[in-house]
């Protein structure tokens, strides 16, 4: 079991890391690019580092349990260039990676051990980011996540907003997850000193048209009509996202961890999310 005394290092502290930092009973530190970046953190119990303070970035290392959550760019990972030479000095690393990896698996499973087959750059670099940290730090942890709802960020707000759209594509279904759920599952990865691949996601894999109608069932409006994958005119970004189709399985993490999602369904998700608004 891990020593929760010692500090947690967010590098790119986001919404995931962040909801991490929350259940961490030790001390938390997170990067900062900037001076809203640092007025952002100055809200929650999350120290900043900024990215600039080599020193800094070196003593925050030291015997932490580092969250890497930055995104990737052309150039490589930035967390890895900031910090890959002091990487020997953590207690641990865990990488948040995406199941974009694998690509499409025609509605297939995604288990930790499917060949990545990337088909987007997002999902390559991400890759590439992997494969980076597991050269400078071979004992790491990989997340790999699917959809990340919560609140301020759900079908809700999305039909409040009137962005919400009901694409329906034949056969179409997708993986998603309750931020609150990555939390916990961060915790139960790096407090049961697993290493390798884990899948942070929830139990039913579904349609997206599916979650705004029942998002709309629960606020009691008509949910927005059914319209064709085809006819939707969807960006090259969305288009991009549509073409990949496969359930993600959680049964390592279950079975390395005794993990259980909360939101197994994103009826519950949603459902709570509702509740804790009203």
């Amino acid at each position: 079991m891990t020593d929760q005394s010692e500090p947690l290092f967010l590098i790119g502290p986001g919404i995931s890391a962040t909801a991490l930092a929350k259940l961490w009973p030790g001390p938390a530190l997170g990067t900062v690019r900037s001076e809203n970046s640092r007025l952002a953190l100055a809200r929650t119990t999350i120290q900043p580092v900024a990215i600039e303070d080599a020193a800094a970035l070196r003593a925050a290392m030291h015997g932490a349990h580092v969250v890497i959550s930055a995104p990737p760019s052309s150039s490589g990972c930035p967390a890895h260039e900031l910090v890959s030479d002091h990487a020997q000095s953590a207690r641990s690393i865990t990488y948040l990676s995406t199941t974009g990896v694998y690509g499409d698996l025609g509605g297939g499973w995604a288990m930790e051990w499917t060949t990545p087959n990337p088909q987007s750059v997002r999902a390559e670099r991400r890759l590439q980011a992997e494969d980076a940290w597991w050269q400078s730090f071979p004992d790491l942890k990989i997340a790999r996540l699917p959809g990340i709802y919560g609140p301020g960020r759900s079908a809700f707000d999305r039909l409040r907003s009137g962005r919400a759209r009901r694409i329906v594509k034949a056969g179409q279904v997708f993986s998603r997850i309750h931020v609150d759920d990555i939390a916990r599952g961060l915790h139960a990865m790096i407090n049961a000193n697993v290493t390798g691949v884990f899948h942070i996601c929830d139990d039913e894999a579904a349609p997206p048209q599916d979650v705004i109608a029942y998002a709309a069932e629960l606020l009691d409006i008509s949910a927005p009509p059914e319209i064709s994958f085809e006819a939707a005119g969807l960006s090259g970004m969305a288009r991009s996202f549509y073409s990949e189709c496969k359930r993600v399985s959680n049964a390592r993490l279950k079975a390395a961890t005794g993990w259980r999602p909360l939101y197994s369904t994103y009826r519950t998700g949603l459902e709570t999310i509702l509740s804790e608004e009203t």
